[in-house]
């Protein structure tokens, strides 16, 4: 019985870990040495958030890799995790304004 998994290559996951640390180092310099402050800070601190996501997604967790034609279970839970979390903060951010108005 042949079972074969797919995994990525030394390559693969040196450069995705090298693009995580880079990713994880822009924020902390932005903050410390105040290059920026305010929203402008705040969207890049969420856009290297999102890149590092994309990084995490495509090096470590395969999700670009095709397995032939095996059902793609992996990008399936993804989308479900992606909208259970919309869910849990749009209803989060909703009580909290109706609450906010109430008061």
């Amino acid at each position: 019985m042949s079972h074969q998994e797919s995994h990525g290559s030394v390559k693969s996951y040196v450069i995705g870990f090298i693009l995580s640390i880079i990713l994880t180092i822009i924020p902390l310099v932005l903050t410390l040495k105040h290059v920026i402050s305010g929203t402008t800070l705040i969207v890049s601190i969420v856009a290297m958030a999102v890149l590092q996501l994309l990084v995490q997604l495509f090096f470590f967790m395969h999700i670009r890799e095709k397995d032939g034609d095996k059902p793609r279970y992996n990008v399936w839970a993804l989308i479900l995790g992606l909208f259970i979390v919309f869910v849990i903060v749009a209803g989060s951010m909703w009580i909290m304004t109706f609450n906010a108005q109430v008061a």
